[in-house]
């Protein structure tokens, strides 16, 4: 499975973006996918989390009300739309998939993409 990521870039506080992450090679709607964040000298935190074709969804308490994962099965594509974006929302984002069942890390991983949000 290969992701690839897109959708980042320069916005102002209070913003929206929307990022993609387009899925190809062996994909499956039972996979499940997620959104992580890697902001310059932090660790990296999971942001949310869309579980295969039931579509439940799990969120970081800090992007909680502000930011909606989803998934389009038929064009392989998963979405963050972001919105009342804060400086503090500025990292790398990366979109990942498939877990492992014996420990639940992620398999697959895409290139990030970079979101700035200015005050």
């Amino acid at each position: 499975v290969q992701l690839q990521a897109s959708g980042g870039g320069l916005v102002q506080a209070g913003g929206s973006l929307r990022l993609s992450c387009a899925a190809s090679g062996r994909t499956s709607s039972s996979i499940d996918m997620a959104w992580f964040r890697q902001a310059p000298g932090k660790e990296r935190e999971r942001v949310a989390t869309i579980v295969s074709s039931r579509g439940s969804t799990y969120y970081a308490d800090s992007v909680k009300g502000r930011f909606t994962i989803s998934r389009d099965n038929v064009k392989n594509t998963v979405y963050l739309e972001m919105t009342n974006l804060r400086p503090e929302d500025t990292a790398v984002y990366y979109c990942a998939a498939g877990r492992r069942l014996y420990d639940g890390s992620w398999i697959y991983w895409g290139l990030g993409t970079l979101v700035t949000v200015s005050s």
